[in-house]
């Protein structure tokens, strides 16, 4: 089926078939994989067989599975991207999130298509666009504020998909070219070199530094946990987590958070339901603080706002534990605010560098009325420690014994079930209902004897027919139809329960439908521009068809293509430094003290041997990191992941 109006699907990623199941597990309605190839992170590749084997468990509980084919392709790739989705259609997958428009053109399955946030859906009329050519889903930019989703969502009746937790690209999606142009690694085909996590330098027009090594163009990690009944008032449909790259803890807890919010809403809200089936018991606390991030922000979503960069350090510090008290030769202490164990992991700042500890042996030496004194027996030498002082704050990125909770059964999801047990000629009759209308009959022939002790055997029967244990059902109520009491044998009652559960998740499956592909307008909906830039990201002489029959008169080739020589916008972001460091036009307004107009100058950024000219676009308050490609990669064939000969032109004829 498709995602309903009234249904909330809460969307999460998985970097391997195994943890999507826990996903699924922990409360997801619906996850997203990448598939053998041409996925946005190509180091979370999945064979065909695993991604079946997700798509029949997620389907049990009326998930969905959705396969990333979210990179631009070249020319050469087509055919082999065709036939993977035909693979992927045929292994059951319900839809593809896919950025490159030349897969429209091809003779692709009825398979549903989502708009990746790669194609950078920013305003009402390109949300429109893809709706009317054929997308069932959108995923909208991450920089949107909720009343510039709220728009969008008035004047679109697709539904809308907006990242709510989770790594956040400093550029718009899709408009981010700064990996290409130094290293040859296109962000746009899943293989970005993290530029916008590297330390820089920040210089003024006039040559003066205004920030010197810092992580200017990385982000603090997206949370959107306050907003998110003001994003479902606003038309947000499904909620997604960000994470193929993340690891099974991660998921389990970021999914479980997020299940408990929602079901919150849904408890509050009868006039909403979950996209998918079943009850999540979560086994654990959630706590989105204990797994990986980088600070929290809510970005854009309540409008600009300061402190979203995590200028310090992109690595996850965790949270803060106690205070060094004393160094020893071999260990120091510390006195926390929480217990510690074996194998946590700390770290602390020395300069401008954060240096990580591994507590190989911690011992508690008491209480104090300022938290608790433990001794530490780091894994490194103590003199490898360097800047370790008495006063100095440790941080806590690795709670060992809480992840030992994520390392066992932490959720588990039941489908409620009713069982009805009936007699018939020649033996019994177990008829399940469960909590989606699903029902199946199950007959066991067997000759039926008169209990002796009528409570004794109706409470037997009871019992047999309530053992469903590690089955993915739970009981809503047992009913005995019986002209009689009648003795069963036990083996005789759990035989017939375990085949009619049996039976009941096989109708399960055959009752699931697969949605089918939306059909574009006809005629074809005109795309709301007639001129595209390399920022479009034609890649393949397909995407140029697409564009060319809704009305676009000028293609440029993606940047990837190597056509661009020139110095040109390789970031744009909704990010701005001069925001961050007090140097925006518009703050500068009416501010006492200032005279005359301040100009949004460019800057320099610099890392290294790269430099780059920051531009500033102040109408749409936007940052351009302006910078050429390097002429070696300028220089050799656009990439592809099937080989292919380019094609060389002479000024004339080459001689035999």
């Amino acid at each position: 089926m498709s995602l309903l109006d009234h249904q909330l699907e809460l969307l999460s990623p998985a970097k391997t078939a195994e943890i999507g199941r826990e996903a699924i597990l922990h409360g997801a309605d619906a996850v997203y994989i990448g598939g053998p190839a041409f996925g946005a992170r190509h180091n979370a590749s999945n064979p065909i067989e695993d991604i079946s084997a997700l798509v029949e468990f997620a389907h049990k509980f009326r998930s969905r599975i959705f396969v990333t084919i979210n990179t631009i392709l070249h020319d050469a790739e087509l055919e082999a991207a065709r036939k993977q989705i035909w693979q992927l259609y045929d292994a059951g997958v319900d839809a593809l999130i896919i950025q490159d428009m030349g897969l429209l053109e091809m003779d692709l399955p009825p398979i549903q298509l989502h708009a990746s946030t790669q194609c950078d859906i920013r305003t009402v009329e390109k949300a429109k666009f893809l709706g009317a050519s054929g997308f069932s889903q959108l995923v909208l930019a991450r920089e949107l504020t909720i009343e510039q989703i709220r728009k969008i969502r008035a004047e679109v009746d697709t539904p809308l998909e907006y990242f709510i937790h989770g790594a956040l690209c400093v550029a718009f999606s899709g408009q981010c070219y700064i990996s290409h142009a130094d290293t040859g690694r296109s962000a746009n085909r899943g293989d970005c070199s993290q530029a916008c996590r590297l330390p820089y330098t920040l210089s003024d027009s006039k040559g003066r530094v205004v920030a010197y090594e810092k992580h200017l163009l990385s982000m603090k990690d997206n949370d959107q946990s306050a907003n998110l009944e003001a994003l479902v008032d606003a038309g947000i449909r499904s909620f997604k987590i960000e994470g193929r790259y993340k690891d099974m803890g991660y998921v389990k807890n970021i999914t479980a958070h997020y299940r408990l919010l929602l079901d919150e809403i849904l408890e509050r809200r009868p006039e909403l339901s979950r996209a998918s089936s079943g009850h999540t018991r979560v086994l654990f606390t959630p706590d989105v603080d204990k797994t990986f991030h980088r600070g929290h922000t809510d970005y854009f979503a309540n409008g600009r706002q300061d402190e979203i960069g995590a200028f310090d350090s992109p690595k996850y510090v965790g949270v803060e534990l106690g205070v060094v008290s004393r160094l020893g030769t071999d260990h120091f202490d510390l006195v926390t605010n929480a217990p510690m164990a074996n194998g946590d992991g700390l770290n602390y700042m020395n300069k401008r560098e954060v240096v990580g500890v591994q507590a190989n042996v911690v011992k508690k030496l008491g209480d104090s009325t300022e938290g608790e004194l433990w001794r530490v027996f780091p894994n490194e030498q103590m003199r490898e420690l360097a800047g370790l002082k008495p006063g100095a704050s440790v941080m806590r990125n690795r709670d060992h014994h809480w992840e030992a909770s994520l390392q066992k059964k932490s959720s588990e999801r039941k489908v409620a079930l009713q069982l009805a047990l009936s007699e018939d000629a020649d033996g019994l009759r177990l008829t399940l209902r469960d909590e989606d209308g699903i029902t199946t009959s199950t007959h066991a022939a067997m000759a039926l004897q008169p209990a002796q002790h009528a409570e004794q055997a109706e409470a037997a029967l009871h019992a047999s027919l309530g053992k469903l244990g590690n089955t993915m059902f739970e009981v809503d109520g047992i009913v005995l139809s019986l002209s009689q009491p009648w003795f069963v044998p036990s083996s005789a009652i759990n035989a017939l329960r375990r085949d009619a559960i049996a039976a009941h998740e096989a109708a399960r499956l055959a009752a699931w439908d697969r949605p089918q592909r939306k059909a574009p307008d006809e005629p074809p909906a005109v795309y709301p521009e007639t001129q595209l830039s390399y920022l479009a990201n034609v890649y393949n002489e397909k995407a140029r068809a697409f564009y060319t029959k809704h009305g676009v008169q000028m293609i440029a080739a993606a940047y990837e293509s190597h056509e661009e020589a020139g110095e040109v916008p390789l970031m744009i972001t909704k990010h701005c430094l001069r925001f961050s460091f007090n140097l925006c036009p518009k703050q500068a307004k009416g501010v006492q003290g200032v005279q005359g107009q301040v100009r949004a100058e460019p800057m320099t950024l610099v890392s290294g041997d790269e430099r780059y000219t920051l531009r500033f676009d102040c109408k749409p308050c936007e940052m351009h990191v302006v910078g050429a490609m390097k002429p070696g990669i300028l220089a050799s064939p656009p990439p592809s992941n099937v080989p292919y000969s380019p094609l060389t032109f002479h000024r004339q004829r080459p001689r035999a």
